[in-house]
């Protein structure tokens, strides 16, 4: 996800709705991915009548900076820029709306989600150990999933597609439980896991013949499946009803034919991501 070329620091989650999109958010969800990763989540939402006086739609934006993964199985880690997007509540035509106007995380039940990721490109230039392996160009993925947020816990499930780099799908599951000590924080915590199909393996797992004739890696298809499973911690402060602090700390371990790879034999298992981001939230009237 970085604009850091490497592995991703870059997250930007969407809560379309606001389900409390950790931004400790994405993503990413994106996690470490090894990538920027935009968690768009489209939250769940509830359908009413919106007061006559009530915005057309509540969104939070946020910069800040992220030290992650230089790339899938990397064991070096990276400053880069953080960044966020979150749609919290849209009242769309005929008075249908999504969300909620009073903040993160207070809207229950089934909703859609949006979700997005960005996956740095990874060159044999910026990791020596990468030599003789093919550079990888950056992916930006998009897609949609199906969330439910209750007061305290939440869940959900994203499918998103590799429209520009790995042309490839992709999944990302996750639940969290939720605590409100006061109206300033939401903390979030929970587990997450990364599925991906056998394009996206190959493209940061796999290694080719030509590849493992220039470099020292041993060829290596990788198939479909679950490549990692971790946890996040996110939270929230808001200052005021505008301007807020969020953060997200997670831990992923690659796993299956991901943590096999020689890519990630000659690295670790082991992915640390952390981010902090000032936010401010705006609302539009339509």
């Amino acid at each position: 996800m970085p604009p850091n070329p490497r592995l991703g620091a870059l997250t930007l989650t969407a809560a379309l709705a606001a389900g409390l999109a950790p931004a400790l958010a994405q993503t990413g969800s994106s996690g470490p991915a090894p990538a920027t990763e935009v968690d768009v989540i489209a939250a769940p939402g509830t359908t009413g009548v919106a007061p006559p006086t009530g915005p057309g739609a509540r969104f939070t934006i946020g910069a800040g900076a992220s030290y992650t993964p230089d790339y899938f199985g990397s064991d070096e880690n990276s400053f880069g820029p953080a960044g966020t997007l979150r749609f919290d509540y849209i009242r769309l035509p005929g008075g249908i709306e999504f969300g909620s106007t009073g903040g993160v995380g207070f809207i229950e039940g089934f909703g859609p989600r949006g979700s997005a990721r960005y996956i740095g490109n990874r060159k044999a230039s910026d990791n020596s150990e990468l030599d003789g392996l093919d550079n990888v160009d950056a992916a930006l993925e998009l897609g949609l999933g199906l969330g439910y947020d209750a007061a305290y816990w939440r869940a959900f499930a994203d499918v998103r597609y590799g429209f520009i780099g790995h042309s490839s799908w992709v999944g990302e599951f996750g639940a969290d439980a939720i605590l409100r000590p006061n109206d300033a924080w939401v903390v979030n915590f929970g587990p997450r896991a990364n599925w991906g199909a056998s394009r996206f393996m190959n493209t940061y797992f796999g290694v080719s013949g030509s590849e493992a004739d220039e470099s020292g890696f041993d060829e290596y298809d990788a198939s479909s499946g679950f490549y990692s499973a971790g946890l996040e911690l996110g939270a929230r402060y808001s200052f005021s009803e505008a301007w807020g602090v969020e953060g997200r700390a997670n831990y992923e371990r690659l796993i299956n034919d991901a943590a096999d790879s020689p890519i990630v034999e000659a690295g670790t298992q082991n992915q640390f991501g952390v981010q902090v981001m000032i936010t401010r939230s705006l609302s539009l009237g339509f």
